[in-house]
């Protein structure tokens, strides 16, 4: 950073690293009239390392800017803030006495949280209506800030918004709220300059929800909904929401007898029938195949540790919340949220010397995380699941082999499912452990492997674990859904509370570096993004049943079976119920059998068979040598589709 250019003057940093002087107390809009005044009219927000702010918020020198305009990616965020504010507005236009609470913006859309408020699927269309006429009205969306004070006054009968106001400033202070026509909010925005930038408008569903995600506190009601600057994207999404309650895994789960989650067992402890533990198998064995390669140990650890080891890895005062602690005896236990402390304990029991490095631990570990009830949803965020946890430790000297070798591993396991992935880095989050010239050292050693490999890459600002910078990967299924998956995570701060050591070529004692990955992330929801994304049409090397032989006749059940012996080492079953042929491919092609087999007759007489795929393709007169051999490829080289008659 240069020294500013005059006393009074601050320097900020722009997007192509140049930097831009301008008076100490400029703001977002302020550097953008600087920068052009066409840019000055057109901002409608900023970002200041990374976090999205009002363009009135001012700046500060070394900030990194950006400009948000209507052609920015932050553009739907900021509108759609807005459609929350329009959605309150609407509800407390037809209910009386309704508490607000918060109204963020979402990945998908928004919503809003309210007290006393009792409302249902039918008052949803009267809703949307009110927001159309506050869209159509073009209040504008003023800016005020006001002394905490007064503030208080304003939210005198809002309960909720007087809870986060003391949470936001001292009395002395300022804060903001945000007006439009009658109706203002407490909030921080950043919003569209008036209701009528406000595109196509949805709302979605009406759900329970506790006030600050905390079971202790009062339900709220919950309203969903979405917002696009026009009316093709509002049918797109819309679109793609309906297939995607057709592919939800719970629904697909339920059809394929995959999984279940049951009251009797407790919220967010997933049941794996055989179908669905067979896929598990198949993932956990290439990943294991994938680690053995790359030489890794496989280690196991217990699903209980005494709190001593969560105390010397930093997870009991930076995680405690999320765990599950007790007592027993005289002595307090918890259930492990990660495999890492018993990894680093393994390692802690040996010597070591600078030859032996790097070591390699390997884990399918389950671990327990305390996530609020109403935050709990099939597969994707549960209490108890499995990581394909590996800890590498390692000298200083081999952090980029070793990082590099990980991602080869990453991108060998992505390609298999033909999974297309985006990749960021997370730094320093602001509760964490160590000092800052580790976090620097970590947080330039992952980038400089990321540029050595030109990677596109996005920076995610305090994203990092509490320990650690880390890779994080990411991946869109079928319909273009965003996942979080494999992860690469730098730790120097472990191995100095574990006081781990080797003996170096100098003879002396040296600190070894702690590496976290996960292939896959976890088992549940890796599994759960498959469902979806294959809809349950599971590739050969998955599919819970590979093959379902269907005899035409109960005179052929003989054949059938013989057939089916020829095909050992595969998943494969005969269909010999009482059912008309159609009726036997219809159930199988309901079942998402990848193959179905064919014999009657001509087929047990010519010592054939007739073979059918999931795409209802069929071919005739086929040798079962032939089919087993191409079920064999296929499987082996893991393809995603069945492509027997393509070939």
């Amino acid at each position: 950073m240069s020294e500013p250019a005059s006393q009074g003057q601050i320097a900020v940093v722009l997007p192509d690293g140049s930097e831009l002087e301008v008076d100490a107390d400029a703001t977002v809009e302020d550097c953008a009239y600087e920068i052009g005044p066409g840019l000055g009219r057109d901002t409608i927000a900023g970002k200041l390392d990374g976090e999205l702010v009002a363009k009135e918020e001012p700046v500060y020198d070394g900030a990194a800017l950006e400009i948000v305009t209507d052609q920015s990616d932050e553009y739907l965020e900021v509108m759609r803030h807005s459609a929350a504010h329009c959605l309150a507005q609407a509800v407390e236009r037809h209910f009386d006495d309704v508490k607000l609470a918060i109204g963020p913006p979402t990945d998908e859309g928004f919503y809003y949280d309210f007290d006393d408020l009792e409302v249902d699927e039918a008052d949803l269309e009267t809703l949307e209506g009110e927001i159309e006429e506050i869209v159509e009205a073009d209040y504008e969306i003023e800016r005020e800030e006001v002394s905490v004070e007064e503030a208080k006054e304003r939210l005198a009968d809002e309960p909720y918004k007087l809870e986060l106001l003391e949470e936001l400033a001292e009395d002395g202070e300022q804060v903001t709220f945000y007006s439009q026509g009658e109706w203002e909010d407490l909030c921080a925005g950043p919003h569209v300059d008036s209701t009528g930038e406000i595109g196509a408008v949805k709302l979605l569903e009406i759900a329970g929800a506790y006030w600050r995600g905390d079971e202790e506190n009062p339900m709220q009601t919950r309203i969903y909904g979405t917002a696009f600057e026009d009316e093709g994207g509002l049918e797109t999404f819309l679109e793609r929401r309906e297939e995607a309650k057709e592919r939800d895994h719970r629904k697909i789960g339920n059809e394929m007898d995959l999984f279940s989650i049951q009251d009797v067992t407790g919220p967010g402890l997933p049941l794996y029938h055989p179908a669905g533990k067979t896929i598990l198998r198949e993932l956990e064995r290439f990943v294991e195949s994938v680690n053995e390669a790359s030489g890794y140990d496989y280690v196991e650890t217990p699903h209980v540790f005494k709190t001593e080891l969560w105390h010397r890895s930093g997870h009991y005062e930076n995680y405690a919340e999320d765990m599950f602690i007790f007592d027993v005896n005289d002595d307090e236990f918890a259930l492990k949220p990660m495999n890492c402390p018993g990894h680093a304990a393994i390692f802690q029991d040996h010597s070591w010397s600078y030859r032996d490095l790097p070591i390699r631990y390997a884990e399918n570990g389950k671990v327990y995380r305390k996530e609020q009830r109403g935050e709990l949803s099939g597969l994707s965020r549960v209490w108890a699941f499995t990581i394909d946890d590996g800890h590498l430790f390692i000298r200083p000297d081999q952090i980029e082999r070793e990082v590099e070798g990980i991602m080869d591993a990453i991108d060998e396991v992505l390609s298999t499912f033909d999974l297309e992935y985006d990749v960021a880095l997370a730094t320093r989050p602001e509760k964490s452990v160590g000092s800052d010239e580790i976090w620097e050292k970590a947080e330039s050693q992952l980038e400089a492997v990321l540029e050595k490999r030109n990677v596109d890459y996005d920076l995610e600002p305090g994203d990092g674990a509490f320990y650690g910078p880390k890779i994080d990967y990411s991946f869109e299924d079928a319909i273009g859904r965003s996942w979080d998956g494999p992860t690469v995570q730098l730790d120097f701060n472990m191995p100095e509370r574990f006081e781990m050591s080797y003996v170096g070529e100098d003879n002396e004692e040296h600190q070894p570096v702690m590496i976290h990955r996960a292939l896959y992330g976890s088992y549940e929801r890796f599994f759960m993004m498959l469902i979806e994304h294959y809809e349950g049409n599971f590739p050969l090397w998955l599919a819970p049943e590979q093959v379902r032989v269907l005899p035409i006749s109960d005179a052929n059940l003989g054949y059938a079976h013989r057939v089916a012996n020829e095909f050992d080492g595969f998943r494969i079953e005969v269909d010999d119920r009482d059912a008309t042929l159609e009726r036997k491919i219809r159930a199988a092609h309901d079942d998402r059998v990848p193959y179905q087999i064919i014999v009657g007759d001509n087929e047990e007489e010519a010592g054939t068979i007739s073979v059918r795929d999931r795409f209802e393709a069929q071919e005739y007169d086929v040798e079962l040598e032939d089919f087993r051999a191409h079920l064999e490829s296929e499987r082996d080289e893991k393809r995603s589709e069945p492509d027997f008659l393509a070939e």
